[in-house]
């Protein structure tokens, strides 16, 4: 049974959440209000290459196998990490491990709770947590977790089914620092340029006129001048209407009479260079190689053996990172099923190079082996 329950007082039910376990000393806390609690999901929404970026980590990161110690209780294991219940709609450790990777990317930390069957034979589902209403508080070694309600704030107590990850700690920010921390900065700036891009495309593809009439000095002409104006401008605001639905029309006038465009001397900014200047320092910080985007920034479009190297270290990271939660849960199944919960996690692996490349190398390979077989019967045929 979960420990996240409605409060009676409240209408509306307090959104499910976990939080975790903390062994800091006195003073730590931790709010997501203070690390970006609505900054970073929204900055996935508003600069697409950073919500490109996490998911292309969550999806190299790759799938993994839960190997159990004792070999009676593999195929319950294997249902188990198949139909465990993630979430709402999840199902599988698999979309556990996306859950909480995309949570431990976006805010730092990853909180959740393997909830028990209600006959306490194995782990009915898990929940991942909302980060952005969880708020953890240590104060003379007692852990508090405030929930924040609409409208309310819940404490809990601390419990043994609650599971907790963190990301790249440090002795300030003991539960986690955010993979996307630094990048609100930049981001304001590239949205920026991209605001003034739309701004200019606009005043360019929706042109605006300045009509002049200059009346001459004839005393006949210069006492119908407000009419003559009144009927230039009647008759070209017809002629603009007339042309956004399409149709061509004339603009005839006596007189001395200038049509200009509003802003058609300025030049437009070349904003491909500052643009690129700021992608590289996101993409710098969030580890993926441009390529991997649709970025082409140079003629080769291979991964090189020194990037898939880099890449493949960040993403053995977030693979020690996440495996101690797998197996918790793991654990937790197997004996509440009467085994000693002996786990291990069987990774797939990376393979970050170019099919036709492996293909190649694999070609190499199979020749040399013919070739050593053939040396060594022409060897015994001489011998």
């Amino acid at each position: 049974m979960s420990i996240f329950q409605k409060k009676p007082s409240v209408q509306k039910p307090l959104p499910s959440t976990a939080v975790a376990a903390c062994d800091a000393s006195n003073g730590f806390r931790f709010s997501p209000a203070s690390m970006g609690r609505e900054i970073y999901p929204l900055l996935r929404e508003q600069v697409p290459l950073i919500d490109a970026c996490i998911q292309k980590i969550i999806r190299l990161t790759g799938g993994f196998k839960a190997i159990a110690d004792d070999p009676a209780f593999q195929p319950d294991l294997d249902e188990f990490s198949e139909e465990v219940r993630v979430g709402l709609s999840g199902r599988g450790l698999n979309a556990f491990l996306d859950c909480w990777l995309d949570s431990l990317l976006t805010y730092g930390s990853a909180l959740g709770e393997a909830i028990v069957s209600e006959n306490a034979r194995g782990i009915a589902g898990i929940y991942v947590a909302p980060m952005k209403r969880v708020d953890i508080k240590c104060e003379g070694g007692a852990r508090r977790y405030l929930i924040n309600g609409p409208g309310d704030t819940v404490t809990l107590p601390d419990s043994e089914s609650l599971l907790f990850s963190a990301l790249n700690p440090t002795a300030d920010e003991p539960f986690g620092v955010p993979l996307l921390k630094g990048l609100p900065a930049l981001s304001s700036v590239l949205l920026g340029i991209y605001r003034s891009i739309g701004a200019n495309f606009e005043r360019v593809g929706n042109v605006r006129y300045a009509v002049t009439y200059k009346p001459s000095h004839d005393l006949g002409e210069q006492a119908f001048t407000r009419e003559r104006a009144e009927q230039i401008a009647r008759e070209w605001s017809k002629g603009m209407a007339d042309a956004r639905s399409g149709e061509v029309r004339d603009f005839v006038a006596v007189g001395d009479v200038s049509i200009k465009a509003i802003g058609a001397d300025n030049q437009v900014l070349d904003t491909e260079i500052p643009v690129r200047q700021i992608l590289e320092q996101l993409i710098s910080k969030l580890g993926i190689p441009p390529f991997l985007l649709g970025l082409n920034w140079s003629t080769s479009e291979r991964m090189s053996k020194q990037q898939a190297d880099i890449l493949t270290s960040e993403l053995e990271y977030y693979r020690r990172l996440v495996a101690p939660a797998i197996k918790e849960i793991c654990r937790r199944h197997l004996r509440l099923l009467g085994g000693d919960g002996g786990v291990t996690v069987e990774w797939q692996d990376i393979d970050l190079q170019d099919e036709t490349e492996a293909a190649l190398a694999r070609l190499r390979n199979a020749q040399a082996k013919k070739l050593e077989i053939e040396n060594t019967k022409e060897e015994q045929k001489v011998g």
